[in-house]
């Protein structure tokens, strides 16, 4: 603890700082996902893409990647520390961004984007692990909810911002300025972060006992139905964001000037339901909010399956209630990956690895294969939001052995960060 006490001392960082930090890290992958959205027609274009759907493929191929990639972070963090993990994969972020600006061919993208994905996990996993270090229970929700509402305005302003690169200069630019975003993260992290892991919880890498962490934070009846409901709800959020672009301007003849403005606009709900969710999750705990917003999100997701026969192409039905969808995930995912995340305060690493490894990579895939259904109406998108946010449902159930808006008592939180 004397170690852990003076490299406070020589990199303090109070609780603010800590949530914007940890949230711009987080948000990278979807800064390098969000971003590509208003230029996959000219990407596609200049690259030689083989049809109209494989377009998506810049995105998915990312996300399917970012969540395999997941797998492995965790366990190095849970015994060498979350600070190197993060700077390696900002370097390889940074670096990978840059090559791609001097592809010239579509199937080489993809390889890049793959590899980006796939080193840059760590993005994703080592900050969760360092808010399971500070942090449990209903506290721990809370922080992720701030943070969650910091790191999701990225998806809100991301398009906009790619779309403003276009305006002046080529698709190759957004990429430029991706690994200027990490480059200027890892600076930050490297010289404000201190290491959180403590020297009781590490952990010895060998595969015994990477596998028996990793089976204990994905099997575990109380985390994973959480985890499931997770992968599950989040899918439909990646077939929204791979499909955007195309159910936008072709099925509902948005002109491409509007896209951005309105696909920030659903995407800005879910800043908002984190900031909320950050209000009341201490009062009502994370169960209790977080199984209301799945009952809640199953009847919208029957009006959008409505909606998608009876208004089709009438975009005034679309809008709100995607907006709703979204919003409503603000009271899901930091409430599920607490929960998920509560029994292993010893192996936050590994339990955040499989964890979100089983999240991302699911919801990738559920995401992917969604978005090439797409039939050029919005029928199949409903029918996923409907679909997978019942089955979330039953997950959960199980996790709860069938008792919904139980709340239950944590110990305060110990704040080992400087405020």
């Amino acid at each position: 603890m004397s170690g852990q006490a003076s490299l406070h001392d020589s990199l303090p960082v109070g609780k603010r700082e800590l949530i914007v930090l940890l949230a711009l890290l987080m948000s990278l992958n979807a800064l390098a996902i969000d971003a590509m959205i208003p230029a996959l027609d000219d990407m596609a274009r200049e690259l030689g893409a083989a049809d109209g759907n494989s377009r998506q493929m810049v995105v998915a191929i990312y996300s399917v990647t970012m969540g395999i990639g997941c797998l492995v972070p965790g366990s190095y963090a849970d015994r060498y520390g979350r600070r190197p993990i993060l700077l390696f994969s900002l370097a390889c972020y940074s670096l990978l961004n840059l090559v791609i600006v001097f592809l010239h061919d579509f199937d080489l993208l993809l390889v890049a984007r793959a590899l980006c994905g796939m080193l840059g996990a760590g993005l994703m996993v080592a900050p969760m692990a360092i808010v399971r270090d500070l942090y449990e229970g209903d506290a721990m929700a809370r922080l992720m909810s701030v943070i969650a509402a910091v790191f999701i305005t990225v998806p809100v302003i991301a398009p906009s911002l790619g779309q403003a690169v276009l305006l002046v200069a080529g698709w190759r630019w957004i990429f430029v300025g991706l690994a200027v975003v990490g480059g200027i993260a890892a600076l930050w992290l490297y010289w404000r972060l201190p290491e959180t892991l403590t020297p009781e919880n590490q952990q010895d890498i060998n595969l015994g006992v990477i596998a028996r962490n990793m089976h204990a934070a994905l099997m575990n009846r109380q985390a994973i139905g959480y985890v499931m409901g997770s992968l599950l709800v989040m899918g439909g959020v990646f077939a929204y964001v791979n499909i955007a672009q195309q159910l936008y301007s072709e099925h509902f003849g948005v002109s491409e000037a509007s896209f951005p403005v309105l696909f920030g606009a659903t995407a800005a709900m879910m800043a908002v339901a984190n900031i909320t969710n950050s209000r009341i999750v201490m009062r009502f705990g994370a169960r209790r909010v977080s199984h209301t917003g799945v009952l809640v999100f199953i009847l919208v997701s029957a009006l959008q399956v409505w909606a998608a026969y009876f208004q089709p192409g009438d975009i005034r039905w679309f809008l709100p209630l995607t907006a709703i969808n979204l919003g409503l995930l603000g009271f899901l995912g930091a409430n599920f990956g607490s929960i998920a995340m509560q029994p292993f305060a010893q192996i936050a690493g590994a339990a955040s690895s499989v964890q979100m490894f089983f999240r991302m990579f699911g919801a990738a895939m559920l995401g992917m294969l969604i978005g090439l259904a797409y039939d050029g109406t919005a029928q199949p998108f409903a029918w996923s939001l409907l679909i997978l946010s019942t089955l979330a449902l039953l997950f959960v159930l199980y996790s709860e052995k069938g008792v919904l808006f139980r709340r239950l008592n944590v110990k305060p939180p110990k704040e080992r960060v400087v405020p």
